[in-house]
């Protein structure tokens, strides 16, 4: 299948200005660029796009906070009350901790996944190395709490199951069950980005007025509950890498 086709005029404009010295700085370790005019590919512009837009957002938004709450104080408290409530719903009393990684993934899938929408740019999402990266660093991440939380023997152990016994059943069920979670988060989230960039492509190139409208309005929603799915599945695979901390 062919990749959609882009031709961003902010991709163009950031490979102008950084691809020369990047390219330059390669040179120095013996990477050799031949066209640094098209060094860094549209989804890795509109990855850095997001995370430069959200660090601002952010960052202005938790300036000079108050305890009677601004409009843009009170948005922030939303976004945050409604991760935090999130993570005590699934995780439990200690699922505040777990509120930096849950928030940032979420916030920034969710961004990702509306860019597309903008007339001129395109949704980092519908690039499958993107959503992998993702679904890996919540892979990376459950088991790093799970290790921590209760040590690497006994995170280790509860792969065994509760008898030695069947270990060697569920020894190679549960490391083709964990393997298959970025897998499964990655591709969910790839499939319905692209298929939404794709249709709308589609049909504005049929019909490039009002028809497309109605599917962006779909797609509005879409990215947002496919947002909430990858944020509620890496809060559950969170729960089950610690809650066993509880269980002894």
């Amino acid at each position: 299948m062919e990749e959609l086709e882009h031709s961003l005029f902010i991709v163009d404009l950031f490979n102008k200005i950084f691809g020369k010295p990047v390219a330059s700085l390669l040179s120095l370790f013996g990477i050799e660029v031949k066209h640094p005019e098209h060094l860094f590919p549209d989804h890795v512009v509109m990855v850095l796009f997001v995370a430069l837009a959200l660090i601002l957002f952010f960052g202005l938004a938790s300036r000079n906070l108050k305890v009677i709450p601004s409009k843009r104080q009170s948005i922030l408290e939303l976004i945050i009350g409604f991760f935090e409530n999130l993570l005590g719903e699934i995780v439990g009393e200690q699922g505040k901790k777990y509120l930096p990684m849950v928030g940032t993934i979420g916030l920034f899938i969710l961004f990702c996944n509306l860019l597309g929408l903008v007339p001129g740019l395109m949704s980092p999402t519908s690039k499958i190395n993107v959503t992998i990266a993702c679904a890996l660093s919540v892979f990376v991440y459950y088991h790093w709490q799970g290790i921590k939380a209760q040590g690497i023997l006994k995170y280790l152990k509860h792969f065994m199951g509760p008898s030695p016994l069947l270990a060697p059943l569920l020894v190679p069920i549960e490391i083709i069950s964990h393997f298959s979670r970025p897998v499964s988060l990655s591709v969910r989230l790839f499939g319905n980005i692209f298929a939404e960039e794709l249709l709308i492509l589609v049909i504005a190139s049929i019909i490039p007025f009002l028809l497309p409208l109605p599917f962006m309005a779909i797609a509005i929603f879409t990215a947002t509950i496919q947002a909430f799915v990858f944020v509620l599945l890496s809060c559950i695979y969170i729960a089950g890498a610690v809650a066993h901390e509880e269980e002894h």
